[in-house]
């Protein structure tokens, strides 16, 4: 049996039975809680644990896959008082669920095993401001390549605004962190084919989240939105069929050739 909180991160020079998703998740939130009260206490943090992770397989120790964004104010392992080899991380501005982002994710859930997702966002998220002041008429000129790349969280802006109209400034970026959170998790089900498997499988668990850069509390999102929108994505009888990856590499594919990486759409396009 995993036993629940700090004890299953314990310092160990060998691989403990993988916590189950709901276990994982706990773990998570232990962690955070304490992280937040100031008594975090830096699990697999030592120097030993570097010597056994340039040893070990990561897929024998990591408990949790974690999308976020790049700000400096979210230190991932810290929040959830975690260490070396404890967890996946993906960073990208906005939390962002692209093509990119979604293969890290797969290998993190198929690879590395990790049986829960959390899609984190974070207050005062300077992507999310950009997209916002966009749509409000306030932005200033972007540097050429931060377009694309904030063009994933246009949907979730423009659902927030739809459903608010009332909201403007802050209000308005906070509500539309919440609803980036969902798209990503829906940006993510509509990709991955194998996530969803694993997810309706019961073998990982995926989760939205929001934390606080001012607290350095995490407010967990409600557990059964995840569900509802992969249910959603399923049952929509326009989406095209899907087969089941192989994992083998194409046989045409050229080795250090990279993959054609769609253009986005323009910014102004309809989402």
């Amino acid at each position: 049996m995993i036993v629940a909180g700090i004890s299953a991160l314990a310092n160990t020079d060998h691989p403990a039975m993988k916590p189950s998703p709901d276990e994982a998740l706990q773990i998570l939130k232990e962690g955070n809680g304490r992280f937040m009260k100031g008594e975090s206490q830096h699990p697999n943090s030592t120097k030993e644990r570097l010597i056994l992770a340039g040893k070990e397989n990561q897929g024998d120790y990591a408990i949790a896959t974690v999308v976020t964004c790049s700000d400096s104010r979210v230190p991932v392992e810290r929040v959830f008082d975690a260490g070396v080899m404890d967890i996946f991380v993906i960073r990208i501005a906005g939390n962002v669920c692209d093509i990119d982002e979604v293969g890290s994710i797969e290998y993190g859930l198929a690879h590395v095993h990790t049986p829960v997702l959390v899609i984190l966002g974070h207050t005062q998220c300077g992507a999310v401001t950009a997209v916002c002041n966009m749509l409000e008429g306030k932005a200033g000129p972007l540097e050429k390549n931060i377009p694309p790349l904030i063009d994933n969280i246009f949907p979730a802006a423009r659902k927030t605004m739809q459903a608010n109209p009332t909201l403007h400034g802050s209000p308005l970026i906070e509500a539309a962190v919440e609803q980036n959170v969902y798209q990503g998790i829906e940006d993510l089900f509509k990709k991955s084919l194998d996530t969803r498997e694993l997810v309706n499988q019961g073998k990982v668990k995926v989760l939205g989240a929001i934390y606080d850069v001012g607290t350095g509390e995490i407010r967990w999102l409600d557990e059964k939105k995840p569900l509802e929108i992969l249910k959603q994505i399923e049952s929509d009888s326009s989406r095209p069929a899907e087969k089941p990856n192989t994992h083998a590499p194409s046989p045409t594919a050229k080795v250090g050739q990279p993959a054609p990486h769609l253009a986005p759409a323009p910014l102004t396009a309809k989402h």
